[in-house]
Formats: C-alpha cells, sequence, structure tokens
C-alpha cells in the first residue's frame, strides 16, 4: 500500500520501534512527522527519509508535557492541513521495585507512556472527523497485559492505554477513525540498556521491524489488536497462567526475579522513620 499525501505522525521516533516505523512510511510515500526529544537523531532519521519523502521533518518535543504532546498534533494540521495516522510509540522504560520508586517517578513514567497518548488523540480526533477518517495506532507492551516484577508501575500505564485503547473501539464507532493496539513483547531496542534496575530476562528478543509491520496490518487491515512476536509460546503461557492460574504465574516470577529481604527491611526503616517510598 503506498501512503502518497497522508500525514503520519510517529512518537518516539528517535530510536528502536518508532524509528524503523517512520522509515517505513516514508519509503511507502507518507509525508512523516517524527517526534521525539532527541534532536539529533531525529535529524539523522530525517535525513534518510529525505529521499523517499522530502516533505518529512522532524518535531522535538517532551511528549510528557501535555502543552507539548497537543503542540505536535497542531503544528502537524498547521503545515499540512492534515492527519492521517497516529501513531503514539513514545514511552520509557521503568525496571525498578517499588519499594525504590518515589510517586514523582509514577507520575513521570503515566505523563509519558500514558497521558501523552491521550493528549494526541484527544488533539487529533477533531481533523480526523472534519475529514471524516483517520487511523490511531497505539504502540503498548506486553506488560500491561501480564505485568513482570518491578514493573507496577510501566505495566499500569500500558494497561492505562490497552484500556483507552479498547473504549475507543466502541466510541469512535461511525466516526470513519479507526483505533489499534499492538502489543509488543520482547523487542530488541536501547529500551534495555536504560533500566534502573538489571532485568532478570534473558531469553529471545525480536527485531522492531515486526512491530512497525503489526502497525501496518492494525492501518492497512484495520485490525483492532495484535500481539507482536504471534503465537509466541511464552507470551501465551503466561497469558494463560494470567487468566487461569494467577498463583503458578506468581510462584514463576518470584523465582524468576525474587524481593531481597534487605530490601524489605530498608524500606521499613524508612516508613518508622517517617519518611516516603524512594531513594
Amino acid at each position: 500500500m503506498h501512503y502518497r499525501g497522508s500525514v503520519v505522525v510517529v512518537t518516539g521516533a528517535s530510536s528502536g520501534i518508532g524509528y524503523v516505523t517512520a522509515r517505513a512510511f516514508a519509503r511507502r510515500g507518507a509525508t512523516v512527522v517524527a517526534v521525539a526529544r532527541r534532536e539529533e537523531l531525529l535529524r539523522k532519521l530525517i535525513g534518510e527519509c529525505a529521499a523517499d519523502s522530502p516533505a518529512s521533518h522532524h518535531l522535538a518535543a517532551d511528549l510528557g508535557e501535555r502543552a507539548a504532546a497537543e503542540g505536535v498534533v497542531e503544528e502537524t494540521l498547521r503545515r499540512h492541513g492534515r492527519l492521517d495516522v497516529l501513531v503514539n510509540n513514545a514511552a520509557i522504560s521503568k525496571h525498578k521495585h517499588l519499594l525504590h520508586c518515589g510517586v514523582e517517578e509514577a507520575e513521570r513514567v503515566l505523563r509519558v507512556n500514558f497521558l501523552s497518548c491521550l493528549w494526541t488523540t484527544f488533539a487529533a480526533i477533531p481533523a480526523m472527523l472534519r475529514q471524516g477518517a483517520g487511523c490511531i495506532v497505539n504502540v503498548s507492551s506486553f506488560a500491561g497485559k501480564v505485568v513482570p516484577p518491578r514493573e507496577a508501575l510501566y505495566g499500569a500505564s500500558k494497561a492505562a492505554m490497552n484500556a483507552f485503547t479498547e473504549g475507543l473501539w466502541n466510541d469512535l464507532a461511525g466516526t470513519g477513525i479507526h483505533a489499534g493496539l499492538v502489543i509488543p513483547g520482547p523487542i530488541d531496542t536501547e529500551i534495555w540498556l536504560k533500566e534502573d534496575e538489571p532485568p532478570a530476562y534473558h531469553g529471545p528478543k525480536y527485531p522492531p521491524e515486526l512491530v512497525a509491520d503489526a502497525i501496518f496490518e492494525v492501518v492497512e487491515k484495520r485490525r483492532r489488536e495484535i500481539t507482536v512476536p504471534r503465537r509466541n509460546l511464552s507470551l501465551m503461557t503466561a497469558r494463560a497462567l494470567r487468566l487461569l492460574l494467577p498463583r503458578v504465574l506468581l510462584m514463576g516470577m518470584a523465582r524468576m526475579e525474587p524481593t531481597p529481604p534487605e530490601l524489605v527491611s530498608a524500606a521499613r526503616q524508612r516508613a518508622r522513620e517517617g519518611r516516603p517510598l524512594g531513594g
């Protein structure tokens, strides 16, 4: 499918899933608006897009701020007059035991991973209503379906995105606007290098191009939800255990990444001293 004449916003485009997705849309002829905080990497991306899509450009923005998130959509509409596909992919990782986390960290994760998606979606829907068509693709995580140890905050942010998208399936019926959800499992991106605490997972990691392919399937075939990789035994087993045998799942997770007694002792001491979580 060619996308000539279409305008596509991709957030979190400076690396990984967002980078390859933006590049793939440009190859198909779309005008891509690449969004992230790291402007030097966005410039590199747009340089690679130029041959296929000379009108593509970047917007450097911290999507954890509402004005910036809404501003991305507003600037896209000002420059191009339309918005056909919105890919909400921006996210920050947070693999950290809850007893180590402060509430400010929790708020930051929710703002970037979920509220940015909500803000851009609310800003985009009126334009898509005027056009009579549009597509919103929200890139979530399997951690929003089955929450691993030390990912309560990350999992919560992605579970919120999941529920929001599922609500859009009903609320956007009859508008011409399609909303879809892509749920990646372990994808080989730099997110693994940014964790606060070393993850226990050492299994296979899959290329981000698989997620980009799923995004195109959501757009072109109007899929509502796709898990990547598909038919992965580990993901299927985890989901089945979560539904049918949650105690067995929790036992397995506790063996994989247990809570050290000294961590509990330190947190209890902080509580006795009247200090909040974190530190």
